[in-house]
């Protein structure tokens, strides 16, 4: 990178892959697209904020007791695997991938006024910045913009992407602080998902929390189960919302796999299909599966093979969800336990993520 915080020296589009063709140009880099980053400063401006802990109370019912004990161990534990950028390289090295996109934890304290969310995402932002600077030929960041103020989201995502952020991540709906939930596909948001058109941002969709509430407070459901519906849900509503379409120039990356999105498409495609009454989706569901990235975090190799199968090797990218428990440390060596065809396997190393970061 020539600049501190701005993205790696990578092409900017990739050709559809082609059965025995060589994918990617061999210098493009092997890319960890899901890792997380905490930013003290920022935290500390909601620290005292009595919403603050209304919302971690609902969270811990929502998880449960067991769940919830566990995960404040954890976030206790890797404060310096979520800080430190030495333990992030020496992560990255073991782990055999040469950049990485860090995005911040992905919470977004939706219930902040517009004053203190405007001081939140710009304390993040910032803190991105810097910390991908420490080692800017290996760290491109992502930052956050505050979806429940949407005029002030566009704002913030400009203002980020101006300062070197290759984009935002958000979470898979956007409960604002007048208590509405809105969808990512409402009006309202338009002008965000607009903006991050023209900008060829990429937009991360890392879901915090569930809808289902207390219906997962046992076993980390509110996770395992909770995690994928979300974001299923999340791009279902992209999808059928027209968002896509609409904005075709924005770069939508699903953490996770996608969650069932990938897996459950033939039966919303069945929908469209039978009931042309009720279409929301300008063509199959299906469809969009070429027009997102998904994380090959799905932890098996069947699971990655018949991810690839059904988006495509050029839409799948590495991710370890560092630093977290729900991640792996071995994103090379699950890959060629996938057993894909070399070409495949080869965009997924290097050139899938070689055209989302490339603008």
């Amino acid at each position: 990178m020539s600049a501190p915080g701005t993205s790696p020296a990578v092409s900017s589009s990739v050709p559809p892959l082609a059965p025995g063709t060589s994918p990617v140009a061999p210098l493009a880099p092997i890319v960890d697209t899901h890792a997380h980053v905490l930013v003290g400063e920022a935290e500390a401006l909601v620290a005292d904020a009595p919403e603050l802990g209304a919302a971690r109370a609902q969270e811990a019912r929502a998880a449960g007791p067991a769940s919830s004990a566990l995960n404040r161990e954890q976030i206790g534990a890797l404060g310096p695997a979520l800080t430190s950028v030495e333990h992030r390289l020496a992560a990255m090295d073991t782990a055999g991938t040469e950049v990485q996109l860090v995005s911040p934890m992905p919470i977004h304290h939706p219930w902040a006024d517009r004053d203190l969310a405007r001081r939140y995402a710009d304390a993040v932002n910032a803190g991105v910045v810097t910390h991908c600077a420490a080692a800017p030929e290996r760290l491109v960041g992502l930052g956050t913009t505050p979806l429940q103020h949407p005029d002030l989201a566009v704002e913030v995502l400009r203002k980020a992407v101006a300062a070197g952020l290759r984009g935002v991540e958000i979470s898979t709906f956007v409960p604002g602080p007048d208590g509405r939930r809105r969808e990512l596909d409402d009006p309202d948001l338009a002008p965000f998902w607009a903006a991050a058109g023209e900008l060829e941002a990429i937009v991360f969709v890392h879901p915090w929390g569930c809808t289902l509430g207390e219906r997962l407070d046992v076993g980390y459901l509110s996770n395992t189960v909770g995690n994928p519906v979300e974001t299923t849900v999340a791009l279902s509503r992209l999808v059928h919302g027209g968002v896509l379409d609409a904005a075709p120039g924005v770069r939508v990356l699903a953490a996770h796999g996608g969650g069932f999105f990938p897996y459950g498409t033939a039966r919303q495609d069945h929908a469209w299909h039978a009931r042309p009454g009720d279409r929301a989706a300008a063509a199959p569901p299906s469809a969009a599966l070429r027009r997102l990235w998904f994380d090959a975090l799905v932890y098996t190799p069947e699971a990655l093979r018949h991810l690839v199968s059904v988006a495509g090797a050029d839409r799948v990218v590495l991710g370890t969800d560092y630093p977290f428990d729900m991640g792996v440390t071995d994103p090379l060596d699950r890959l060629a336990a996938a057993g894909l065809d070399p070409a495949e396997a080869e965009m997924v190393r290097r050139g899938s993520a070689a055209a989302l970061l490339g603008a």
